[in-house]
């Protein structure tokens, strides 16, 4: 099975990382050095972040 192109853009990641404070560990080891509950936080704050531009509009 191929790689799976991602939904989220680099720098909302980035941006995302930056807020929930691992960023660092992003840019020392990439992406596959963050642990599996920072990435769910992740998603769940894209989520949130979705769900918030979606009530607005």
């Amino acid at each position: 099975m191929g790689r799976r192109r991602g939904i989220m853009s680099e720098p909302f990641k980035e941006e995302l990382a930056k807020e929930l404070g691992f960023y660092q560990t992003v840019q020392r080891e990439g992406w596959g050095g963050i642990t599996s509950k920072d990435a769910g936080n992740m998603v769940k704050r894209a989520v949130e972040i979705a769900q918030s531009q979606l009530k607005q509009n």
